[in-house]
């Protein structure tokens, strides 16, 4: 096999690929020991008739397709790996035949998209805003108070009538001009009243009542309402409460400060602090850097591939997938309330996704314009922090790391230098936040 490699349009390389004569022979011999077993011809098992006879009975090109898709798949990973100092492809190449191909004249040419070139903009000696998030004792209390409503347990209610924040249990008819309505009917149904659940007017009508009561509740269905049938009509709900819960959330006293890993109130609280204090200092670094990277971007530029954007907007996709999971609701079933498809939900992604590639490209270029690089001592303290995160010897881990994990930690420490440097070089202007 030979190779030709010549630049393409937007951020694309042409790679021809030429076959001897030799090479195509041995590559239609094993697309037929491959897939014989998929024709049938009178007077042979199945799998078992010759060659010829196959072609003879099928057609002359039976095989190539399978003999192309063997050449190609047999020789563009040595293409790219030896090309790997010229270009890094960042998507599935498109495959086509070279104009005059015959059988004494074999070829293939793929067009394949690669990480292209920034034309970077000034990145030194400009004014940057500066992200420094602080944590109050509003936002302990707050964190606190949340941890206990996480764990309140839930009582029922027998001396007083419903209010907000209770959960009652009913049952509930919904009428339209005195008509029953599909769907509009339930029961012991469990309600948060104050959550938000039911249209606006239910909730706030099921306030007041006592266990054992029924009350009609009126409301009118929202102009937006998902259901087009029913949008702007007014409706009663015949409501019935069978009983009302509310949670009682447990006292802040010692033995909940140990229930949550502490050994006093106030050992609670000053870890509560440090967590929120390292979240802030995190999402502080975070804006920073980012605003850092915006600034740059507006003066720099790339011709990015549509596959490195398609590639961002499916981390996103997924990143949303991975949070629908957490709340217990499935992506599919998610894109189907909202009528639309995994492709077209895509595109809100598309204007973020092409930011962030190009932050990563001029993150990328500056590493390299710069010389900024991962000595081998930072990289072993990196590892033996690792170990020490999971309980083992640093030697002990490294047996079991993956190669992508140290080039991970190495380009970690690589991003870190560089944005320490930036810091270094720009002028860093407070917000106020």
């Amino acid at each position: 096999m030979k190779y030709e490699v010549v630049p393409g349009e937007k951020s694309t390389v042409k790679v021809t690929l030429t076959f001897t004569p030799e090479e195509w022979t041995a590559a239609n011999d094993r697309a037929y020991r491959e897939n014989r077993y998929k024709y049938s011809v009178n007077g042979f098992r199945k799998g078992k008739a010759p060659k010829y006879i196959l072609e003879t009975f099928y057609g002359k090109g039976l095989f190539y397709e399978d003999a192309l898709n063997i050449l190609f798949g047999d020789n563009y990973p040595e293409v790219l790996e030896s090309e790997k100092e010229n270009f890094t492809a960042v998507g599935d190449p498109s495959v086509s035949l070279i104009e005059d191909f015959s059988e004494t004249n074999v070829g293939l040419v793929a067009t394949i998209p690669v990480r292209p070139d920034v034309s970077l903009g000034t990145y030194k000696g400009i004014k940057i805003t500066g992200y420094e998030y602080t944590v109050t004792d509003a936002d302990v209390d707050a964190e606190i108070e949340a941890a206990r409503d996480k764990n309140a347990a839930t009582v029922e209610v027998k001396d007083r009538p419903a209010a907000l924040q209770d959960t009652v249990t009913i049952d509930f008819v919904g009428k339209i001009d005195g008509k029953v309505f599909e769907g509009g009917s339930a029961e012991k149904f469990d309600l948060t009243l104050g959550s938000g659940q039911f249209i606006p007017g239910f909730e706030e009508g099921v306030v007041g009542m006592n266990v054992g009561e029924s009350r009609d509740v009126a409301v009118t269905f929202p102009e937006d309402y998902q259901a087009e049938n029913l949008r702007g009509k007014p409706a009663v709900f015949t409501v019935t409460v069978h009983k009302i819960s509310c949670k009682s959330l447990p006292a802040l006293d010692a033995a909940f400060a140990k229930k949550m890993g502490s050994e006093s109130v106030e050992a609670y609280k000053e870890k509560v602090r440090a967590r929120l204090e390292k979240s802030a200092a995190n999402r502080s670094r975070n804006e920073t850097e980012n605003s850092i990277l915006s600034e740059i971007a507006k003066t720099s530029s790339a011709d990015i591939p549509e596959a490195m954007v398609d590639r961002q907007e499916e981390q996103s996709l997924q990143q949303l997938e991975y949070s629908l999971m957490a709340q217990g609701v499935r992506l599919d079933d998610y894109l189907s309330y909202l009528g639309t498809s995994r492709e077209e939900y895509k595109k809100q992604f598309e204007d973020e996704a092409r930011k962030s590639v190009l932050n990563q490209l001029i993150v990328e270029k500056i590493i390299a314009v710069e010389g900024i690089a991962a000595t081998e001592e930072e990289i072993e303290a990196a590892i033996a922090k690792q170990a020490e995160s999971v309980g083992k010897e640093a030697e002990e881990y490294k047996k079991t790391m993956d190669p992508r994990q140290r080039a991970y930690l190495e380009s970690d420490i690589k991003v870190t230098k560089l944005f320490d440097f930036l810091k270094e070089n720009n002028e860093i202007v407070k917000a106020n936040v």
